[in-house]
């Protein structure tokens, strides 16, 4: 047998003591339960990472869920390629675009409550293992709900079931009761170079 060369041989004593160590931490990792995720951040890209765990969690089975605060009804591609899971998957787009497109407060109120009702019927369906809040975070930055209420119900869902919240600005309530928390942080923007929302990549 070939002598293997130095390079190569340090190379696999490094690589076998970081998967010893990679092991170690994998085996003592012991709890499962459900999680309360966050993606928040100036960033793109919330609303697509929320909607891709959705997807994953689709694949393995899981009835999901989600509720769209703000944005309005119009047809977006996660929607329409969602739709064919059947009833997989629960959609609720429940508000009526965002709160500079309706410039009315009180209508965007009631639009929240609204979303948030039909969250609590979804989180209260034993058979919903996964929902996703979209910009919910939104609704709770302009006070549309009230953050402690969120919170408390969040808090008190049963132990199996992950909640996924989206939007800029989550508020700090949310942040430490949550599990996971991801910001988006913005590095460059098309927008900036004056390249227009374009069909599959923003909607």
């Amino acid at each position: 047998m070939p002598a293997i060369p130095e390079d190569d041989a340090h190379h696999r004593a490094k690589m076998a003591n970081r998967k010893a160590v990679q092991d170690a931490k994998l085996a003592a990792k012991t709890v499962e339960k459900g999680l309360l995720v966050v993606h928040t951040g100036k960033g793109k890209g919330k609303s697509t990472a929320a909607f891709g765990l959705l997807l994953r969690a689709v694949g393995r089975g899981f009835r999901c869920g989600v509720v769209q605060f703000g944005k309005g009804a119009w047809q977006s591609g996660e929607r329409t390629a969602i739709e064919r899971f059947g009833d997989q998957v629960q959609w609720h787009t429940l508000g009526e675009g965002f709160t500079w497109e309706t410039q009315d407060r009180t209508r965007d109120i009631e639009a929240a409550k609204r979303a948030w009702a039909k969250t609590l019927e979804l989180m209260a369906a034993p058979s919903i293992r996964l929902i996703v809040l979209d910009e919910l975070n939104i609704a709770l930055r302009y006070d549309h709900l009230d953050i402690g209420e969120v919170v408390t119900a969040l808090k008190a869902r049963r132990p199996d079931l992950h909640v996924v919240v989206t939007g800029r600005n989550a508020k700090a309530e949310l942040i430490e009761a949550a599990d996971l928390v991801t910001e988006m942080t913005l590095v460059k923007h098309h927008f900036a170079a004056g390249v227009k929302a374009q069909e599959g990549i923003e909607f």
